[in-house]
């Protein structure tokens, strides 16, 4: 009987002693070591989730900003997508919220493809910020280019004025 007791307590502690170690890696890493980025296959509609190794920060602040540069910089090349134009990149990040606001840089405006390209740009932007695995409880991305509030990209195919959700697409 006591022989009993003792395994009974072994195996309890043991599986105490896993469950803390299991929440206390999981609040540290946020729930793993790689985040989900999505791209925009060329038929301008079809969003494609691709796995990126993240880096040593975990606050928020820092894997939206890495998120965010990770869809700039888009899939590797062999991978036919729409991509942002070349050299955009993130200039800052803040979070509000249940939203991110994301200035990026000049460049964002270059698009020459159109109204296609530009909402399959924005659309794989905001399905990235707003992955619930990634970023918990963010659901709109705000877009400032240079530091201000646009309400469209020269091109004046998509609007920017408002936060952008999943339900904007």
């Amino acid at each position: 009987m006591r022989a009993q007791r003792l395994i009974a307590l072994i195996v309890a502690l043991a599986v105490v002693i896993f469950g803390a170690w299991w929440v206390i890696k999981k609040r540290h890493h946020g729930g793993g070591d790689s985040i989900v980025v999505y791209y925009t296959k060329t038929d301008g509609t079809t969003e494609v989730p691709w796995r990126v190794t993240l880096g040593p920060a975990r606050d928020p602040k820092s894997v939206a900003f890495y998120a965010a540069a990770q869809v700039l910089a888009g899939p590797s090349s062999d991978i036919e997508a729409i991509r942002f134009p070349a050299g955009t990149h993130v200039r800052a990040i803040e979070l509000d919220g249940s939203t991110v606001e994301v200035d990026l840089s000049g460049e964002v405006g270059k698009s020459a493809e159109g109204g296609l390209s530009e909402t399959a740009e924005f659309k794989s932007l905001v399905w990235t910020l707003t992955d619930p695995k990634t970023l918990p409880g963010v659901d709109a991305v705000r877009v400032r280019v240079d530091g201000t509030r646009v309400a469209t990209l020269p091109g004046g195919h998509f609007e920017l004025d408002e936060p952008l959700s999943r339900s904007n697409f």
